[in-house]
């Protein structure tokens, strides 16, 4: 097997690696206890009530993600459209 072949099946193997780590780290449960997401949502209540009630419900990495974009989108909209 040429050179540049092998180099090309290591860098696939590990792109598969690294997507499949990311995959098994955004999907993972919501470990917090009831307790611990109260008390995220009551230091979540200074940014809003929506933010703070979001930390009640039981979510994925991936979907607090989600969140946090577009928080900062709707942020970067707000603030554009004051200028």
């Amino acid at each position: 097997m040429p050179e540049d072949n092998k180099k090309n099946v290591i860098k696939l193997v590990g792109v598969a690696v690294i997507v499949l780590l990311a995959y098994v780290v955004l999907t993972m449960p919501d470990r917090r206890t009831p307790s611990e997401r109260v008390g995220d949502a009551i230091s979540e209540l200074p940014n809003g009530a929506d933010k703070a009630v979001r930390q009640l419900e039981k979510r994925t990495p991936g979907e607090k993600l989600g969140d946090a974009v577009q928080d900062a989108g709707e942020e970067i909209k707000r603030s554009t459209d004051e200028n």
